[in-house]
């Protein structure tokens, strides 16, 4: 295949050097990939199925099955210890997936998780990707446990893997066990998922994991470098004719009821307001690949709170997007993300400092053109106080070339009302070239981006190379061996309007080399590790700010799952102009050179055990004294459906300056009653901010896609030595999906 793009180019093109070169490096990133097939059995119109688990109708003896799994943990290729079996058939609406977990050791099946999208590291477990337009660069994954949990995401590859968990899909898993294990019956309507329908095959894989064993076994692509989370070593799913996805309109109307009670002053009575709002989504498949949709007051009242956090250092800190509506779809808008330039950063929309700002309406279009991702997203804000309303647009556009590789744009633009500021605009390229077989079966990627922006306000007179970011990286994710090496540049005016860059002004140099090698001759020790990670960050005159070196001198993954590792540091740092530690003054490092060294102790508990945990100590030399570091998160699962951990992060610091201690406590528990109801409670305070905030959250759904939700916020502030509530809210939402 690579030589023929080779020819293609050079005869029809007639090309420059560069362009040959180019065509050169596609060439070494394309690969056919050979995969195991499972064909999917269509139904007879007499044919039906009773969804219990319990795979009994007669059909299902007429339907392929995909078995024979391997190891690709402890041992890579060795035949699983317990037996597996998928089969795969569909109708017209839905697709039906039946899997049978053989175990020869039931009463030590490990299940302890009920609610969707439960981290299943404590469980046994069953996972599958559907890559539907068998591009070998996306899939949806989906996930169940022995109790009937549900998990989803849209999973998508380039300079490593991300899965976008919040995606929660129409589908539904029907479980059980038995004397012989567990099984399940899945349903996933064709609705809920975007394919091409003249395209008869798709990608799929399966993972199963046997908690007790942490054994992980797939159905193909078992390698150590391969794995459930790559959709470029999934098999084939086979024989898919005459999929409907209905009208393709999707309605989603929510109602909410609010309370707020704030206290004016210290001493002031506390007044309540009530509030009452509608709103929702429509959305429309323009073809099984491409959904459009509306909203209108778009409401966030369910979402969970940020976990807090004190900065002790220069930069501002990074809060991951929770929300629902800018979460679908967003690993489409994904840009250069390991090497974080961040041209859209959806929290800049809606969110000022972690509080809403009014979203009054939005569009937005999701899916796939061809071989090429499109996304795109039109937002309008109110006024909220003193600050305007705005307008924000998002495009991307990704385009599939070789076979793992992508090259692509984003574009971005932020209008506020009034014209105290410009139309600021952002503009960005990047390319992703990748292939799993290198040297035969071994990942290697590059990647390469530009990203610039117009002017940020009136009289701006910054060259674009100043308000721009450039860089690339070569990445060799593999085991036992996993090495990269990034340079990247951040021009001192870089500030992308809908972004978010946490350093500016800066070139950085990175590179790392990771070991992990199994330990197959120990009975008590699965893997060991070493690494060695090193950054060296300068200004933009080449002058050294920031030089790392961390030196994993022992990590040790033992059997049962504990891990344990051992770490050095070394570093320095060159402060240009005084730091105000805590910002108020008190704490205020002056301008100099500064060279640290320290070490960091991790200890994991197995994540299945009831009680467990992890314990972090570092001790390191901060700025003109020391500062010493303990993180520890306890966790508690006295029975099924309950899960109690409880955190605690503390600074100690030591300087020249004087002493001072952080602390920030946290205890997240949660009851689940089942699959479709639960009831979470967060607590946190810092000493920082002195505040004692909490979350309650209460969800049912009703059925999948309808939900509802009671969520009570309660925070206090400490006056004194006293508790002063401060602010309550109650809110109540129902949202319904109707799909037609």
């Amino acid at each position: 295949m690579g030589s023929k793009i080779i020819q293609f180019c050079i005869v029809k093109s007639k090309p420059s050097i560069c362009f040959v070169f180019f065509c050169s490096l596609l060439s070494l990133f394309s690969s056919v990939i050979s995969a195991q097939e499972l064909e999917a059995y269509r139904m007879l119109p007499e044919e039906s199925i009773v969804l219990d688990g319990i795979a009994d109708e007669a059909f299902w003896d007429k339907v392929q099955v995909a078995t024979g799994f391997r190891q690709q943990e402890p041992v890579p290729g060795n035949p699983a210890s317990e037996r597996t079996e998928v089969r795969i058939a569909y109708d017209d609406q839905n697709l039906y997936i039946s899997a049978k977990f053989f175990d020869s050791e039931p009463e030590k099946i490990k299940a302890f998780q009920r609610r969707r999208d439960s981290p299943l590291d404590t469980d046994d477990k069953f996972v599958f990707i559907l890559d539907t337009y068998n591009d070998q660069r996306s899939s949806f994954y989906f996930e169940i446990n022995p109790l009937g949990l549900m998990g989803d995401g849209i999973l998508r590859t380039g300079q490593g893997t991300s899965i976008n968990r919040s995606w929660d899909g129409i589908w539904r898993a029907w479980v059980v066990q038995n004397p012989e294990g567990w099984a399940a019956e899945i349903r996933i309507p064709f609705m809920t998922l975007n394919f091409d329908p003249n395209n008869d095959t798709w990608g799929i894989n399966f993972l199963r994991t046997i908690r007790r064993k942490n054994e992980d076994v797939l159905w193909t692509g078992f390698q150590r470098n391969q794995g459930i989370n790559r959709p470029q070593d999934a098999g084939k799913l086979v024989g898919l004719h005459r999929l409907n996805q209905g009208v393709g309109v999707e309605a989603i109307p929510y109602a909410i009821a609010s309370q707020v009670r704030q206290r004016e002053g210290v001493n002031g009575e506390k007044t309540a307001d009530y509030q009452y709002n509608m709103g929702g989504e429509i959305n429309y498949n323009i073809s099984p690949n491409l959904k459009a949709g509306i909203t209108v007051n778009t409401d966030f009242a369910e979402t969970e709170v940020d976990d807090r956090q004190i900065n002790l250092t220069r930069f501002p800190l990074f809060f991951p997007e929770r929300r629902a509506f800018f979460l679908e779809g967003s690993n489409i808008f994904l840009f250069a993300p390991s090497s974080g330039p961040n041209p859209y950063f959806s929290r800049r929309i809606g969110l000022q400092e972690g509080r809403p700002i009014p979203i009054r309406h939005g569009g937005r279009l999701i899916g796939r053109i061809k071989d090429t991702d499109v996304g795109f997203l039109q937002v309008r804000t109110g006024a909220e106080g003193e600050r305007p309303g705005e307008n924000f647009t998002v495009g991307r556009v990704v385009q599939n070339i070789s076979d793992e590789s992508t090259i692509g744009v984003v574009y971005t633009r932020r209008d506020t009302d009034g014209d105290s500021l410009p139309v600021r605009q952002t503009l960005g390229a990047d390319l992703s070239l990748s292939t799993s077989k290198f040297l035969g079966n071994k990942n290697l990627q590059m990647e390469a981006f530009f990203v610039g922006h117009t002017e940020t306000f009136i009289g701006d007179e910054s060259s674009l190379w100043d308000r721009s970011v450039r860089g690339g990286r070569i990445n060799f994710p593999n085991q036992p061996w996993d090495a990269h090496v990034s340079y990247r540049e951040f021009g001192i005016n870089y500030d992308p309007a809908v972004g978010f860059a946490p350093r500016v002004g800066f070139r950085r140099l990175q590179p790392s080399l990771t070991y992990n090698p199994l330990w197959k001759e120990s009975s008590l020790i699965r893997e060991l590790s070493w690494q060695y990670y090193f950054e060296y960050l300068m200004e933009m005159d080449w002058r050294p700010a920031t030089v790392n070196h961390r030196v994993r001198i022992l990590g040790l993954r033992f059997e049962t799952g504990d891990i344990f590792q051992v770490r050095l540091d070394h570093n320095y740092e060159w402060l240009d102009r005084p730091f105000d530690i805590l910002r108020d003054g008190e704490y205020v490092i002056q301008p100099g050179d500064y060279r640290n060294l320290g070490y960091v102790l991790t200890a994991s508990s197995a994540p299945f055990r009831k009680i467990g945990g992890t314990l972090e100590y570092s001790r390191i030399g901060f700025w003109t004294g020391t500062q010493a570091n303990v993180t520890a998160n306890i966790f508690m699962r006295p029975f099924v459906g309950l899960n109690m951990t409880a955190s605690w992060e503390h600074s100690q610091v030591r300087l020249a300056e004087g002493d001072f201690d952080t602390h920030i406590f946290r205890l997240v528990s949660g009851y689940d009653f089942s699959p479709w109801v639960s009831l979470n409670f967060n607590i946190q305070y810092d000493n920082i901010t002195n505040f004692v905030g909490t979350n309650t959250r209460f969800s049912w759904v009703i059925d999948p896609g309808n939900t509802f939700f009671v969520v009570y916020n309660h925070n206090w502030q400490r006056f004194m030595e006293r508790f002063i509530s401060i602010e309550d809210r109650t809110n109540i939402k129902l949202a319904y999906t109707f799909r037609f």
